[in-house]
């Protein structure tokens, strides 16, 4: 029961990533994204403290345990997102996306380097066409010659290589603790550190000239990361890692088909052979 619950979770994680896209494009040219990160995270731990309260899971950590959790929110909701907007800078975003949908397999690599979980032929195979089924729904925008410069491509691989480095070192703390607390904890340590990225960009100098709307979206943003990254955290704590991250394979997939939706972004036939891939592909890397 608990592994399908797994399952369950790591797919709505991976559905809720790519809607925070969507809504990310739609407000990000109103503010900074150190500004949009601090209060995206802000509102995540706001969203997630009354469940932690209300259950009487404290943030309880044995003295060891304080700063390598601490560092595992930075390095997640801090260092990832700062190398992933640097790299944006300088190559299209399909590509960035193609790039960053590497993680399942970079995390798959480090396990198995790790003993964590061991390398075999399906979860292989599945991984590999999730990053196929990407790579189709984002169709010659992600493979187009001469756009972008290589330290680009280097930043996004880097933030993915960060998202794969905490997936697999979360699990023996998820495993000591309850998912609620360590998902609050690391939250709260990426605020601060994001904290002082956003002083750098005005953030405090006066109050964010976000419309009405972009608030809206702000608030969705927030509620919508602070749930995804505890139904993140469940999923790592029930299966394997390489198991949870190919459904982030959904996110691009996803913020396709929601732009299309809500942004008047056209949907091809391409986009529906990558849904496809995508999905095979995850099917066969849980067999």
């Amino acid at each position: 029961m608990s592994q399908r619950l797994a399952v369950a979770a790591a797919a709505a994680s991976g559905v809720l990533v790519g809607s925070a896209m969507v809504a990310t494009r739609y407000v990000v040219d109103q503010t900074g994204p150190g500004s949009l990160a601090l209060m995206r995270y802000a509102i995540g731990f706001l969203c997630l403290a009354p469940a932690m309260l209300a259950t009487g899971q404290a943030m309880r950590f044995a003295r060891a345990d304080v700063v390598p959790i601490a560092i595992l929110g930075i390095t997640q909701f801090g260092i990832l997102i700062a190398l992933l907007n640097f790299g944006l800078r300088f190559i299209p975003s399909a590509r960035g996306a193609l790039i960053f949908a590497a993680m399942p397999l970079i995390t798959m690599l480090i396990g198995a380097a790790l003993g964590r979980e061991p390398l075999t032929a399906p979860k292989t195979i599945g991984v590999a066409l999730t990053i196929l089924g990407v790579g189709v729904t984002l169709g010659e925008k992600a493979l187009a010659p001469g756009a972008g410069v290589w330290w680009g491509e280097l930043a996004v691989l880097g933030s993915a290589i960060c998202g794969a480095l905490c997936s697999v070192l979360y699990r023996p703390y998820l495993q000591r603790y309850p998912t609620i607390a360590v998902s609050s904890f690391a939250m709260l340590a990426s605020v601060g550190f994001l904290a002082v990225v956003a002083a750098g960009e005005g953030f405090f100098a006066a109050w964010p000239a976000i419309t009405a709307p972009g608030w809206g979206a702000v608030i969705f943003i927030g509620l919508n990361s602070g749930v995804g990254y505890f139904l993140w955290l469940y999923a790592l704590r029930h299966a394997s890692p390489t198991r949870v991250t190919v459904f982030l394979s959904l996110s691009p997939v996803t913020a396709s088909f929601l732009g299309a939706l809500l942004l008047s972004e056209a949907v091809t036939g391409a986009s529906l052979a990558g849904l496809a891939a995508v999905v095979i592909g995850i099917w066969i890397a849980h067999r």
